[in-house]
């Protein structure tokens, strides 16, 4: 499948499908479409992990879309500021994606799936949540991430600290983990949080430039 990034301030991506291809998107996430192109709401891997989904705040569904015809395409975008990248699963291996992170994907073997944080404190305070979406097999996902996007390759026991709200994906292999600031003075008026999200390699890591709640809530605010 081709595609193809266009844009600065919110970036968009083309799909181009031929007969029998399919792509999911994030629900939401559908800007617009040529007129041989199907879609449907589907939730991948059937009902089973319906309920770990709707936990991870991705919804139960994505939107599914396929087409038959030659010269169909899809234009998908994450309606709010920021830009968007590739991970190759089959180059890179699975990738965790944080609330709001996920753009779209496909592939023949890519599984989307939920999985469970793997440390409880990482998992209630380390800003990413319980539960987080997976994407692994063979094929490509496209990510979105808030503002710019900084690309980190940590080595093995390589670490770095991640503020709340600016870790955007990371790979599986990647352990994920909370480490508390350090004094009442910082844990108050530093505007950090009482943790910082601890990141130890080997593998890749986005982060994004603007905190994913600041711009849902900036989002929010201006469609008043």
């Amino acid at each position: 499948m081709n595609y193809t990034i266009s844009g600065e301030i919110a970036q968009k991506a083309r799909l181009d499908l031929a007969p029998g291809e399919f792509v999911w998107a994030s629900k939401g996430g559908l800007m617009a479409y040529s007129q041989g192109m199907q879609w449907m709401l589907k939730v991948p891997g059937g009902l089973g992990g319906a309920a770990r989904r709707m936990l991870s705040g991705e919804g139960v569904a994505l939107t599914y879309l396929t087409t038959d015809q030659a010269d169909e395409y899809v234009l998908l975008a994450a309606n709010q500021p920021g830009h968007i990248t590739e991970w190759d699963l089959e180059s890179d291996g699975a990738v965790l994606t944080t609330r709001g992170s996920f753009l779209a994907a496909w592939g023949a073997d890519v599984d989307i799936s939920v999985t469970v944080a793997r440390r409880a404190g990482a998992a209630f305070f380390g800003g990413a949540g319980l539960f987080l979406q997976q994407l692994s097999g063979q094929g490509k996902v496209l990510i979105h991430g808030s503002g710019d996007f900084d690309e980190i390759r940590l080595a093995p026991g390589q670490q770095i600290l991640v503020s709340t709200g600016n870790l955007a994906a990371f790979s599986a292999q990647v352990d994920y983990d909370i480490q508390g600031v350090g004094g009442c003075r910082k844990a108050l008026f530093s505007g950090e949080g009482l943790f910082m999200t601890r990141l130890t390699g080997p593998g890749r890591v986005l982060l994004q430039t603007l905190k994913r709640t600041y711009a849902k809530s900036a989002q929010n605010s201006g469609a008043g």
